[in-house]
Parts: C-alpha cells; sequence; structure tokens
C-alpha cells in the first residue's frame, strides 16, 4: 500500500510481481467494480514467463485530473519512467486519459484498452455523476450490478461474475461512490495527444456493458490500433477467458522485445518463442484483414 498525495487516506493499493529490474512494466487499471486482485489469471501467467506486472486499486479521487496527478506521482514514486497500461472499461478510459495528461512528456509506452470506452456520456449518467456521493453502499452496488450479466452462462463466466461481485462488496461507499463519479462525469479523450501510441482494442462480441456504438468509436478513435477480438467472455474476460487475454497481452508486449520498453525480463525471451510469435502474430494480422 502506497500514499502518495498529502492527504493520507489515499491509499493505492498494488501487487507488484515479476522481475524488477524491468523498467517499463505492464501496469493494470481495474473497472468500476474491480480490486487490483481481479486480475490474479494474469498475474500468475505473465511473471512466470517473466514479465513484470503491476495490479493497481485506486484510491478515492473525484475527478479524472486529480486521478492522473495521484498516478503519475505514484509512478514517481516507483521509479518508473514509462509503462504499459492494460485497463478495463473505466480502467481503459482512465489510461487513455492518464496517456492524454502526460502527452507533453510521455509516461505511457503503450495501451491495451479492454472493453473500454472514449466517453463517457454513453451511460447517459452525466447528470446524476455529481450525487453519487450521496448515496448509500447498497445503491451504488446496485447500479453497477444492474451491468453484469444474468442469465444462463458458462461456468467460467459464471465463477468470473461470482469473484467480480465479491471484490464489489468489499469496496465502501466512498471508493464506489468516486468510480462511478470518473466513469460518469463528462468527459472525453482526446485521441489527437495519443495519436503516436501503439493501442490493441480488446473487445468482445458476446453481451457486455458495452453499445455497438462505443466499440465503434474506439476503432474510428484508433485506426490504426490492433484488434483483439473474443468471441465470448462478457464484461471480464481477463477472468473467464484469461488463456486468450494473456496471449493477446503477449502478442502486443512482443513489438517492444529487445528495446528498453520490454516488459519482460530478456533472459526469458527465447529465439524460437519470438519466431513462434511472430508466426501467430503474423497469421492473425492476416485472418483479420480477410
Amino acid at each position: 500500500q502506497i500514499i502518495v498525495d498529502d492527504d493520507d487516506s489515499k491509499v493505492w493499493s498494488l501487487y507488484d510481481a515479476g522481475p524488477r529490474s524491468i523498467r517499463c512494466p505492464l501496469i493494470f487499471l481495474p473497472p468500476v467494480s474491480g480490486t487490483a486482485d481481479v486480475f490474479f489469471q494474469q498475474i500468475l501467467a505473465l511473471t512466470g514467463w517473466g514479465y513484470r506486472v503491476i495490479a493497481l486499486q485506486y484510491p478515492v479521487y473525484w475527478d479524472h485530473l486529480e486521478f492522473c496527478d495521484g498516478f503519475r506521482k505514484l509512478l514517481d514514486h516507483l521509479q518508473l519512467d514509462k509503462v504499459h497500461l492494460f485497463g478495463a472499461s473505466l480502467g481503459g478510459f482512465l489510461a487513455q486519459k492518464f496517456a492524454e495528461y502526460t502527452h507533453k512528456s510521455p509516461r505511457v509506452q503503450s495501451l491495451i484498452l479492454c472493453n473500454a470506452f472514449s466517453d463517457t456520456s454513453i451511460f447517459n449518467q452525466t447528470w446524476t455523476a455529481n450525487s453519487f456521493w450521496l448515496m448509500p453502499a447498497f445503491m451504488l452496488k446496485k447500479i453497477v450490478l444492474g451491468n453484469f450479466a444474468s442469465g444462463p452462462l458458462d461456468p467460467e463466466m459464471a465463477d468470473g461474475i461470482d469473484f467480480m461481485v465479491d471484490r464489489l462488496e468489499s469496496l465502501g461507499q466512498s471508493e464506489l461512490a468516486s468510480r462511478l463519479t470518473l466513469n460518469c462525469q463528462n468527459s472525453y479523450v482526446e485521441p489527437h495527444k495519443i495519436r503516436d501510441i501503439p493501442v490493441t482494442i480488446m473487445d468482445v462480441f458476446d453481451q457486455s456493458a458495452l453499445s455497438t456504438e462505443a466499440k465503434e468509436e474506439m476503432y474510428k478513435l484508433y485506426p490504426n490500433a490492433r484488434r483483439a477480438h473474443l468471441k465470448t467472455g462478457g464484461n471480464f474476460p481477463y477472468l473467464c477467458r484469461s488463456a486468450e487475454v494473456n496471449l493477446y497481452i503477449q502478442i502486443h508486449l512482443l513489438q517492444f522485445h529487445g528495446t528498453r520498453y520490454a516488459a519482460i525480463d530478456p533472459s526469458m525471451v527465447s529465439a524460437e518463442e519470438l519466431e513462434v510469435q511472430k508466426i501467430s502474430l503474423h497469421s492473425s494480422n492476416e485472418h483479420e484483414e480477410q
């Protein structure tokens, strides 16, 4: 747990796993309902392959600028000059806002945006954003749970949702209210400020909280982004489709292997492995073009 603001109540909780010698790790930012440990499948797998990954949990911040300022201080505290960001839903929006906020002296080397959005107005909640802080915790939880999938689900997806519900229960009123405020207060991403950052857009074809229009908007904003599509996975593919998500993360990070922005310990990358990944990358790109 780390405090970087003058306000002692603002505590960042994080798991920092993998080789500390890596200076450009992959940092995971959770959705509204998530805590740092919702990315345990990624932490376990990626560190096993030699990556350094950090999964975060935000303190209570009430606007995007305050969040970006706090996150920058956290990176300074961890002595990380540049990082790769994986953001899920709200985490994806905040990752884009942070890249935009630091565009003059860039801190974000690349972005993986999972079920992310670029404009908060898609939730039609901008008018209530200022009143979340007044609502009791049970009402806030109800708002969040309203976006969770219901009906018959396969066992992995059901387990994933159960896990997220459990995590949601662990969040206090102010944590939830602040995240919903960040999720819904009027704001959008200015893509011209982050045009040069490599982006992978990861989304699912089955039911999730994101509308088709929101997904299309992301593709328009990042015409050169790589796309990582999952047939199924709902709102939380990193939990219930972790093998596919982890593969896409590796493919995304492959472009930095051998540079100072590599998120992996160089000794863990064999020539054969690089070849295999290049081939799989090539075939997935061809498949997309078709």
